[in-house]
């Protein structure tokens, strides 16, 4: 790949994949847990998508493991350190977190906001340098951006700002990402575009960790899957083995048939016809 100037980006080698888990944690707003006692190993160099009704907790869950939310009870471990002894930039060279719903500064064009991304390997001793601009300008081009790099963040559509987003994220170059609903006011074509890339970086050795509402795009991609149910885990494992009518009728309160799907073989779930009564009677 080339730049506008034509010069050749170096690839650079993807930092470490990175273990992440939780023990016993307990999330709360206020008064009322949201997630309760929760154990979770995620897959070290896996790509984990976290599944559930609205309101289950699986995106609060994901906050505690960017240390966004402090466990109300039990702790959370990067390759047996518990995430609260690591120092703000070290957490941040190791773990990306996209949230939902980000805001971008005023004014900051996306090549800015991408660049921002680069913040936590900068040091007193260590300030800007081409390693940051050989990261900027691959990660614009890996999400689709480079053609609005010098375009205000705020002018952007809903779906050109979330690739923003990614841009920045990926520039951020850790070995763990975070994506609270990165599909979000993204069109079918750029939801699958980002899925792929999502897969593409964890066949580079990078661990994701992705809360998605579609169930059949969250079979398709990953290769752990963690389904919640009232902020509880109710089933984890690879999705041939955790996606089943029963599952779906349980957890979404849909009956539906699991068959392969015709693609990929992985199971793809086909709803069955809802009755009047039947609307609005699943959770969320």
């Amino acid at each position: 790949m080339t730049t506008e100037a034509g010069t050749q980006t170096r690839k650079t080698e993807p930092p470490a994949a990175q273990g992440l888990s939780a023990e016993k944690v307990t999330l709360s707003y206020g008064s009322s847990p949201v997630v309760s006692d929760v154990s979770l190993d995620l897959p070290h160099g896996g790509l984990t998508v976290i599944v559930g009704p609205n309101g289950c907790g699986k995106s609060t869950l994901l906050k505690s493991f960017a240390r966004v939310l402090k466990p109300e009870r039990g702790h959370i471990t990067l390759d047996g350190t518990d995430i609260r002894t690591l120092r703000g930039k070290e957490f941040a060279r190791r773990v990306a977190l996209l949230p939902q719903s980000p805001l971008a500064p005023e004014g900051i064009t996306v090549r800015g906001l991408v660049g921002r991304g680069r913040h936590p390997h900068h040091t007193l001793l260590r300030q800007w340098s081409p390693d940051d601009d050989r990261a900027i300008t691959l990660a614009l081009d890996r999400a689709g951006m480079t053609e609005l790099a010098e375009a205000q963040a705020g002018a952007l559509s809903g779906g050109q700002r979330q690739r923003a987003w990614i841009a920045m994220v990926l520039a951020q170059d850790t070995g763990l990402i975070l994506l609270d609903e990165p599909t979000t006011f993204l069109d079918i074509a750029h939801q699958y575009d980002l899925l792929e890339l999502c897969a593409e970086l964890n066949r580079e050795g990078r661990t994701i960790v992705a809360v998605l509402h579609d169930l059949n795009q969250a079979a398709r991609f990953a290769s752990h899957l963690v389904v919640m149910d009232e902020g509880r885990i109710v089933a984890e494992g690879p999705p041939h083995q955790v996606l089943t009518a029963e599952l779906v009728s349980e957890v979404f309160h849909l009956a539906s048939d699991i068959v392969p799907d015709p693609r990929t073989g992985t199971p793809m779930v086909i709803p069955h016809e809802r009755r009047p009564h039947e609307r609005g009677a699943a959770v969320g």
